[in-house]
């Protein structure tokens, strides 16, 4: 790899990053607000404490901005969570293999009941989900399983552990379109003091993902900071844009999606390092859609229906909705298997519903094949 964004990344100093954040004074919002297009420093500046006051006219100008790229449309996707086997240890994942819960990997027949019940739901796109095992759920599994997922779905994302940039590449051959991998935190010790065991441990290696990922030509790179696991949301969240915009430089074929994942519930959890509150959630979003107003905004349901009822109309243009959080938790619904608790437990149907009644218009399917193969 000649290039990457660890290059980049070693050029930023966690701590300097985070008195520059907090420094930021209500002149540097106010001229982060003037302006039609942000710098990495007017982001800075509207993710600060200082541009608090300032949310209700980064919501209005988020959503015009919002209207303008997207229409009215929000799209629609579900987590399909083929295995909850795991081969790390991570503090503040279910998943974890210190956790003693009951393991299940999906077999064929079952991957083809959930399919056909996703497709009844009304899904078109779908997220695959697993825990990190190389062996048991690596590209030997993916290889048999996702040619017979993608004759369901007309839009197939994944994440799962990351993997080699010829591995990527064969997967786009077999219908895969997007992958989603979250750093969890940028900042290396904090990284280190919550991942214990496992090929996750490996932070670089992780680093790297989405530039191999931009290699491979995948569609489309999902990137985030899992909020609260490090003890500055704000510069991890920083950190997330420097990504972003390293990787549009770099790899503009492809296109961006961005999360917002905040400290669940689940089993052998953990308290949040730093604590992000609702108001502080929607400052971020709306920061995010006033520095990247092309870029796909994501909000997962981690938060509640009254938050994303509320917060999707300014800013978001993709959600999940309906998500079981288990193997073969759409067809057959256990819950001692779940990765977290989900807090919107709603029926895509009733989501669907809210959305149509704030004037948005959901929609289940991504794009016909024959328009972008």
């Amino acid at each position: 790899m000649n290039t990457s964004f660890r290059q980049r990344w070693q050029q930023l100093d966690w701590d300097d990053l985070t008195l520059r954040i907090n420094a930021k004074t209500t002149r540097d919002v106010q001229h982060a607000l003037a302006s039609d297009t942000l710098t990495l420093d007017d982001f800075m500046a509207l993710l600060s404490p200082a541009a608090r006051p300032f949310i209700e006219p980064m919501a209005q100008k988020a959503q015009k901005l919002t209207r303008q790229r997207f229409g009215n449309t929000v799209g629609f996707y579900v987590p399909l969570y083929l295995s909850n086997l795991c081969a790390n240890d991570c503090t503040y994942c279910g998943f974890s293999m210190s956790n003693r819960i009951k393991r299940k990997t999906l077999n064929e027949t079952e991957i083809i009941n959930e399919c056909e019940t996703i497709r009844k739901i009304g899904f078109d796109s779908l997220l695959l989900v697993t825990g990190e095992h190389q062996t048991k759920v690596g590209m030997d599994y993916f290889r048999q399983h996702i040619p017979t997922i993608r004759r369901y779905f007309s839009s197939l994302m994944m994440e799962v552990q990351p993997l080699a940039t010829e591995e990527y590449a064969e997967l786009k051959t077999l219908g895969l379109d997007g992958v989603m991998v979250y750093q969890e935190t940028y900042h290396e010790p904090a990284y280190q003091l919550h991942h214990l065991k496992g090929k996750k441990q490996d932070f670089h290696w992780r680093l790297d993902t989405p530039d191999r990922l931009g290699q491979a030509g995948v569609d489309k790179i999902g990137l985030g900071a899992l909020i609260g696991l490090s003890n500055s949301w704000r510069t991890d969240c920083y950190m997330v844009a420097e990504h972003l915009i390293y990787l549009q430089k770099h790899y503009w074929q492809s296109r961006y999606s961005i999360s917002f994942p905040r400290l669940r519930p689940c089993a052998g959890g953990i308290e949040p390092a730093s604590i992000m509150n609702e108001a502080e959630l929607v400052q971020l979003i709306c920061a995010f859609r006033l520095l990247a107003p092309d870029v796909e905004l994501s909000l997962s349901t981690r938060e509640s229906p009254y938050f994303r009822d509320h917060v999707v109309p300014l800013a978001i243009n993709n959600v999940s909705a309906g998500s079981k959080t288990q193997p073969g938790g759409y067809a057959d619904d256990h819950a001692e298997l779940e990765q977290f608790a989900p807090h919107d437990n709603r029926s895509a149907a009733q989501v669907a519903e809210a959305l149509t009644k704030a004037g948005l218009q959901p929609v289940w399917k991504d794009w016909d094949g024959y328009l972008g193969r």
